[in-house]
């Protein structure tokens, strides 16, 4: 029950159709009584500054889910960044403390290393491929780095790009041993696909299969279908995989240590969307059998079951 002592996390972007945020927060927050809820806040580009700063004046908001395409933009409105937004230069969560200042962070890198330890890879001392070095990329790169890795190769079809994340990566983190312009997987202990690759079935695969070893950890953030060519490939030569779908469930409880409420698991969070799907999907059965046809929800529907399968 929204009261006037909710809290409010605003989810920003355009356009909010898609958001799965609120499908996955907001069962939680029920679940566990906690007053907060997420609400989508669709936001044109050119009002974006002025609305995010004005959104921090709101006495009850507890913080700011920040998506496309306003993450490049949130970077010029902080007041304090983490070292992964300076990397990656793109920001998804902002908080205000206590003086008043806005705090970003960028979590997508944290839920891919949150789920390479969860299935028993350290990412310390280890080394890492990975292919695709626009936001997604930038993100993960920066989170190996955080966590230790010690050798990091980095593949963009655009050059330019990756040299540029080679090059503020090394700034930060000067001791990892970084190279670029190569894609070949072998000799990596993991390959991470950071591309858009594997969101139809005719993509090719974003490395030479053939060349992965069966000791190789093989990720995709690719969410819209879990089992894609690529993971599928590389299951079949005896690696250990990482769905797309992980990498969402690994971040959020970074996301809620970071507005400061209590964390969750990626299992419980998964099992109370999942179970607010089908009550949604049920819902939206009964009217459409009473005539009623509502596609947006339909479609919200449709695009979150996808990513927590």
């Amino acid at each position: 029950m929204i009261s006037g002592k909710t809290k409010l996390i605003a989810h920003i972007g355009v356009p909010t159709e898609s958001f799965q945020a609120p499908m996955i927060y907001n069962p939680w927050f029920e679940k566990q009584g906690i007053d907060t809820v997420v609400v989508p806040m669709g936001c044109e580009v050119e009002d974006y500054p002025a609305f995010l700063r004005l959104v921090f004046k709101l006495r009850n908001i507890q913080g700011a889910l920040i998506t496309m395409p306003h993450k490049v933009t949130t970077v010029g409105q902080l007041d304090e960044a983490s070292r992964s937004v300076k990397i990656c230069g793109a920001c998804n969560a902002v908080k205000c403390d206590e003086a008043g200042r806005l705090v970003g962070d960028m979590f997508d890198g944290e839920g891919f290393v949150r789920g390479m330890r969860r299935k028993g890879r350290d990412a310390n001392g280890a080394s890492a491929l990975v292919i695709g070095a626009g936001g997604v990329g930038s993100a993960i790169a920066a989170s190996l780095a955080e966590a230790g890795i010690a050798r990091l190769g980095l593949f963009d079809t655009n050059p330019l790009a990756a040299d540029k994340l080679a090059a503020s990566l090394a700034r930060h983190y000067p001791s990892i041993s970084i190279t670029t312009q190569s894609n070949d997987p072998s000799g990596w202990d993991t390959v991470a696909n950071a591309t858009p690759l594997g969101m139809h079935a005719d993509d090719p695969p974003p490395v030479e299969v053939e060349r992965l070893s069966a000791s190789t950890f093989v990720a995709e953030v690719v969410m819209g279908h879990e089992d894609t060519p690529f993971l599928a490939a590389a299951r079949a030569r005896g690696c250990t995989v990482q769905v797309g779908a992980d990498m969402l469930f690994e971040q959020i409880p970074a996301y809620l240590e970071f507005f400061g409420l209590p964390s969750a698991t990626p299992e419980e969070l998964r099992g109370v969307s999942q179970t607010a799907i089908d009550q949604a999907n049920a819902a939206t059965t009964v009217r459409e059998g009473a005539g009623s046809r509502v596609a947006s929800n339909s479609s919200l529907i449709s695009e979150t079951r996808k990513a927590t399968r």
